[in-house]
């Protein structure tokens, strides 16, 4: 299956998705994947095919909201936590993340017409060397586009990502590149590795769980969250349709707690850049 589908909504999900976008639509819309092995299971299926119908659906989805015009989608891919389950299943799970970026590398024509940048966020160190690689050449030929950006969270959980820019920031303040002046909630949002997307609009979970599962839990503060009981392989246009007209109701009662963001430094801005640029070409130094 393709990364980008072509558009499979009816004349009337079309119809029903133009008049959405008379609306606010999201920009940053982010899902929580779930309910693969329970549709495995479902449908007396092995968990491997329940993973590949789940990808199936991701390039699905992504073509509904290049259709509404969302500018920037992050999916949960593979939490850290993923490695406490059987070595049978991780393995499925690896070997499938390669079949899709090496896929992904033969359609860099078909990415790059529709201006479609990959970012690969989360603890990448900790995943096979081959996948790595793959990561990273993905990424690099994808790095020029800025039309869309799909965020993809692989090897990550939200506290993994937090220790992460905690220790970046404590580094950055013996080596005296950062004063402790310079300590503020902005300087933590930009060690983030999700830096420099902004935060979600939207939080869509699918499978009827009601829980972040470690998942964008700094940047999710002021997002609207969705659930649904859906499966994440059985998600339709239509239940996508719901989760941005819930938004539209709501969007309204969040924006006033949404802080306006101060200025760093120009210490800070650099040691944020160096940190940003040093993660970057140490994955495209493997590419």
């Amino acid at each position: 299956m393709s990364w980008i589908r072509d558009n499979s909504m009816t004349w009337m999900q079309r119809l029903c998705a133009q008049v959405l976008t008379y609306g606010e639509i999201p920009k940053h819309v982010a899902f929580i994947m779930d309910g693969n092995r329970r549709y495995a299971k479902k449908n007396c299926v092995a968990k491997k095919e329940g993973h590949v119908k789940g990808f199936d659906k991701l390039a699905e989805t992504l073509q509904w909201c290049l259709h509404l015009g969302i500018k920037e989608v992050t999916v949960y891919a593979f939490s850290l936590d993923n490695f406490k389950r059987t070595q049978e299943e991780i393995d499925a799970l690896f070997d499938l993340a390669r079949e899709k970026f090496k896929r992904l590398l033969e359609e860099k024509d078909k990415l790059n017409e529709h201006g479609v940048c990959i970012n690969v966020i989360g603890n990448i160190k900790k995943l096979p060397e081959d996948l790595v690689k793959l990561i990273a050449e993905s990424m690099y030929i994808t790095k020029q586009n800025n039309k869309t950006y799909l965020n993809v969270a692989f090897s990550y959980t939200g506290h993994d990502e937090l220790t992460n820019a905690f220790n970046q920031i404590s580094n950055g303040i013996k080596n005296n590149d950062l004063e402790e002046s310079d300590l503020s909630v902005e300087i933590l949002d930009n060690c983030m590795y999700t830096y420099p997307s902004p935060p979600p609009d939207l939080l869509i979970r699918t499978s009827g769980e009601t829980r972040l599962s470690d998942f964008m839990l700094w940047q999710c503060a002021y997002s609207y969250i969705y659930f649904t009981s859906v499966l994440w392989p059985e998600f339709t246009a239509w239940d996508f349709m719901i989760a941005i007209f819930m938004y539209q109701r709501n969007f309204r009662a969040i924006i006033p707690f949404k802080l306006p963001t101060k200025k760093l430094s120009s210490k800070a801005e650099k040691f944020v850049e160096n940190v940003q640029q040093n993660r970057l070409n140490s994955l495209y130094a493997i590419a």
